[in-house]
């Protein structure tokens, strides 16, 4: 009786060992077409230009959240105090 149980688990693992193998050559075989239409349209057209933000400007800087340059104490400050304080660590 284990054996044919064995032997039922063991056709499943193939059957879905199989089944993920099919589905990586498809999806190899997918970006393979897309990537050969995207290179013809690039010959076609021209290689396509990033895009830029709207009326030429460049894109805002962003700003600096928290502290404006102050530094916290080091990590082996911060440890020695968590320690000390009884925590766990």
């Amino acid at each position: 009786m284990a054996d044919g149980f064995k032997e039922k688990r063991e056709k499943a693992g193939t059957k879905a060992m199989s089944q993920i193998e099919i589905d990586a050559q498809l999806m190899r075989e997918k970006t393979a077409r897309l990537r050969e239409l995207r290179l013809a349209a690039e010959a076609a057209n021209g290689p396509v230009a990033p895009k830029r933000s709207p009326a030429g400007k460049p894109p805002a800087k962003r700003k600096k959240s928290g502290k404006s340059g102050e530094k916290g104490p080091s990590l082996s400050d911060w440890l020695d105090t968590q320690q000390n304080q009884g925590r766990r660590g």
